[in-house]
């Protein structure tokens, strides 16, 4: 009996270990949930990097938009700051939420890339993130003028991604 009791804890360690290697072999790392494409944008209230009051990011993004979520720690979204400066200066309207992050950061990071946003919200706690089903950062949506989910890119924001994913949200 003393034996099984020894036994059982690397057992349960080598079926745990066969489990998640079995996983992780048949998991397409390329593979980004799509849950909220389709859907109405989170009625998420933030404040506003300027400072204020809460304010509605389903208001503020009214469509076509994108939304990008943005933190001065992540070094993709350094990356991608120059198609969103290309952006702006196309007109698109982009509504930036900083996730995770203190308001005095992500100004400093608004001020060295530049800031391509029409509003920047701040989910300090990372809540909307969670409403958004949120993978890392950047992430970018694309919302129509209804309100709806058209499209979503996990990775940092070509011009030819914005192209494509304002495309679905329509005119």
């Amino acid at each position: 009996m003393r034996r099984l009791a020894a036994i059982a804890p690397i057992a349960a360690l080598a079926a745990l270990i066969v489990l998640f290697a079995g996983y992780s072999l048949r998991h397409d790392p390329r593979v980004v949930p799509m849950a909220m494409v389709g859907k109405a944008l989170p009625d998420v209230r933030l404040a506003p990097l300027t400072g204020g009051g809460v304010a509605s990011l389903r208001d503020l993004a009214r469509g076509p938009a994108l939304v990008n979520f943005y933190a001065s720690w992540c070094a993709p979204c350094a990356q991608e700051a120059p198609a969103l400066m290309a952006l702006k200066a196309e007109g698109v309207k982009v509504i930036g939420v900083a996730y995770k992050d203190a308001p005095d950061e992500a100004s400093a990071f608004l001020t060295r890339f530049g800031d391509p946003y029409q509003a920047v919200l701040v989910d300090r706690d990372g809540r909307a993130g969670i409403e958004f089903g949120l993978t890392g950062v950047p992430e970018t949506y694309a919302v129509d003028a209804a309100g709806v989910i058209r499209a979503k890119s996990a990775a940092p924001i070509t011009a030819a991604d914005a192209e494509a994913m304002l495309e679905k949200a329509g005119p």
